[in-house]
C-alpha cells in the first residue's frame, strides 16, 4: 500500500470512529429505559475531544517528535472512539444491559460536568492526602532501604521487621490505625506511607545490594568517606531499582487511599465512589472511577518522565 494512502487512512480513523458514534447516537431511538438527559454531554464530550485530537495534529506538523508519537497513537484513539460508540449504544439504545448498574454516557459526562466543583474538591482533598502519605513512606522507605542495604548490622536487626510486616496488607491496619491515632486523618496518611514504605524499602535495599562491591573499593582507594560511597556510589548505582520501587508505591498508595477514604473519611474520590454507591447512582461511581484512573496514569507518567530524565542512560528502557 502506497505509505502516503496508508498515512491518510490512519489519521482519518478516529476521525471515522467518531462519527460513526455520532450516527449511531442519533440514528438510533433511545430505549427508553435511560434517565434523559437535558443537553447531550457525551456528544459535547466526544466533540471536545475530537477537536483537541485536531489541534494536536495540526501542531505535531510542525514539532516533529510530538507528531510522529501521535501518530503511532492514532488507531487507539480510533479504537476508544468505537469502544465508546459501541458501549453507548449498549446502555442507552437497548435493553441488554441493566439500567441501574449501566448509565448512558450522557448521565455520566453530565454528572461529570454539573458536579464538576464537588468533585475537584474531593479530588484537591485525595491529591493531599495521597501526598502526604506517599512523601512520608518515600522518605522513610529510602532511608529505612539505604540501611538494611549498606550496614549489615542494621540489616540483621531490621531484616526481619521488615519481613514480618511487610508483607501484610495495608487493608489489615486500618481498625488499629484507626485505634491508635488521634484523627482519622493522620490515620490515614500512615496507612499510605505504610503502603509505599514496603516496596520502597525492599527494592532500594535490593538495589544497594546489588552494587558492584568494586565500586566501593575504587572509592574508599580515592579516600572517600562512608556519605560519599553511600549518595554519590550506591544511591546512583541503585536508580533502577529505586524507582521500581517508586513505582510499586505509587500503585499501592493509589489502592490504598481508596480503601481508607471508602473506611471512615467524610470527604475524597474515594468517599464520593462509597456514597454514590449506597444510594445507587452508579453515574457517580463510574465518574469517580474515571477521575481516580485518569489521576493515577498521570502521576505514573510523571515518574518515568523525571526517571528518562536522571537516568539518560535507560531512557525508554521501561516504558509506561
Amino acid at each position: 500500500m502506497n505509505k502516503k494512502l496508508k498515512l491518510y487512512l490512519t489519521t482519518s480513523l478516529p476521525f471515522l470512529a467518531a462519527a460513526l458514534s455520532l450516527v449511531l447516537y442519533f440514528a438510533i431511538p433511545e430505549s427508553g429505559k435511560q434517565k434523559q438527559m437535558p443537553h447531550p454531554y457525551y456528544i459535547a464530550f466526544l466533540l471536545t475531544a475530537v477537536i483537541a485530537l485536531a489541534v494536536c495534529l495540526i501542531a505535531g506538523i510542525f514539532a516533529k517528535d510530538f507528531g510522529a508519537k501521535l501518530k503511532g497513537k492514532l488507531p487507539l484513539y480510533a479504537g476508544l472512539f468505537f469502544f465508546l460508540a459501541i458501549l453507548n449504544t449498549l446502555v442507552s439504545k437497548t435493553r441488554l444491559l441493566p439500567v441501574l448498574y449501566f448509565p448512558s454516557l450522557d448521565r455520566v459526562c453530565g454528572l461529570i460536568w454539573t458536579q464538576k466543583v464537588f468533585l475537584l474538591k474531593n479530588l484537591v482533598f485525595s491529591l493531599g492526602l495521597l501526598i502526604q502519605g506517599f512523601l512520608f513512606g518515600l522518605i522513610t522507605g529510602f532511608f529505612t532501604g539505604l540501611a538494611l542495604g549498606y550496614n549489615r548490622h542494621v540489616g540483621y536487626w531490621l531484616n526481619p521487621v521488615t519481613k514480618f510486616l511487610g508483607p501484610v496488607p495495608t487493608t489489615a491496619w486500618i481498625p488499629l490505625a484507626l485505634s491508635v491515632f488521634p484523627t482519622t486523618h493522620s490515620a490515614n496518611v500512615f496507612l499510605i506511607a505504610f503502603a509505599v514504605w514496603f516496596p520502597v524499602t525492599l527494592m532500594t535495599a535490593s538495589g544497594i545490594q546489588s552494587v558492584n562491591k568494586t565500586f566501593f573499593e575504587v572509592s574508599e582507594t580515592l579516600g572517600a568517606r562512608t556519605f560519599f560511597k553511600v549518595f554519590r556510589v550506591a544511591v546512583p548505582a541503585s536508580l533502577p531499582q529505586i524507582f521500581l520501587g517508586l513505582f510499586y508505591g505509587i500503585v499501592s498508595s493509589f489502592a490504598t487511599l481508596m480503601a481508607v477514604e471508602m473506611n471512615g473519611n467524610a470527604q475524597g474520590i474515594g468517599w464520593y465512589i462509597n456514597w454514590q454507591k449506597s444510594v445507587m447512582m452508579y453515574d457517580g461511581v463510574y465518574a469517580g472511577l474515571i477521575i481516580i484512573a485518569v489521576l493515577c496514569s498521570l502521576v505514573l507518567t510523571l515518574l518515568f518522565k523525571v526517571r528518562d530524565k536522571i537516568m539518560v542512560w535507560q531512557k525508554g528502557v521501561i516504558r509506561w
